[in-house]
């Protein structure tokens, strides 16, 4: 916006205020956009944009564990999880984009509630958040983005996998997965995997909040380059 121009307030939803147009119609904006005093970056695809973030797992559903070497404390997925679904969170509304978190808290969400909450929102994307675990300790590692539909799905996945190439982890690329998540809804939807929680060496990572924030940051990248070629 290069110049102020005054606007009026008729709804508010969320973060969205409904505005009146000159030409006596309405419109759906952020509400950063009407208070923001930064001028807006032509690089940004993420302001406006309305993405599902989804922390796997949660309540009684801890998924993959870690155990220490005194085999009495676990290291739940369902924590880091959220941890990072946070962060990204951050990011996102931090460029404008509106967010809508399948669960927030440590709850029990079911699988295809979690769809639902996705599609009512009609978001632009659905990124799903796990952590991968193999059958032996200490045998997988690495970070995996899982499409299951074809198109706008995969071009996702392939935004997204592209910007873990430099992680201190390998990044295993892009694969199919038949994941009830992702499968079950139109929408353009992606399951990441950063990395393997029962492998120490990939879990010595995951815990730390640095790594956390550059996890979300790749992701947040990967979905505003996918957005600018929409």
């Amino acid at each position: 916006m290069k110049q102020k121009k005054r606007v009026f307030i008729i709804g508010e939803r969320r973060n969205w205020y409904r505005i009146r147009l000159s030409d006596h119609q309405s419109a759906w904006v952020p509400s950063w956009l009407i208070h923001s005093k930064r001028p807006l970056n032509n690089q940004n695809h993420l302001a406006g944009a309305i993405i599902a973030i989804d922390p796997g797992h949660g309540g009684s559903d801890s998924g993959a564990e870690y155990k220490d070497d005194s085999d009495k404390s676990k290291y739940m997925e369902k924590t880091y999880t959220l941890k990072i679904a946070q962060s990204l969170a951050h990011q996102l509304e931090s460029s404008g984009a509106q967010v809508v978190m399948t669960r927030s808290t440590d709850k029990d969400v079911g699988l295809k509630e979690r769809v639902r909450i996705a599609e009512n929102d009609h978001v632009d994307c659905f990124v799903s958040l796990h952590l991968n675990s193999s059958p032996t300790q200490n045998e997988g590692s690495g970070i995996t983005t899982y499409y299951y539909h074809r198109g706008p799905s995969k071009q996702l996945a392939k935004k997204v996998s592209h910007q873990f190439k430099n992680f201190p982890i390998s990044n295993r690329g892009v694969e199919f997965g038949d994941f009830l998540v992702i499968r079950d809804t139109k929408l353009p939807s992606i399951l990441c995997e950063t990395g393997y929680v029962n492998t120490s060496k990939d879990f010595k990572l995951i815990r730390q909040s640095s790594f956390q924030k550059k996890a979300a940051h790749a992701i947040a990248k990967g979905i505003n380059l996918y957005l600018a070629n929409q």
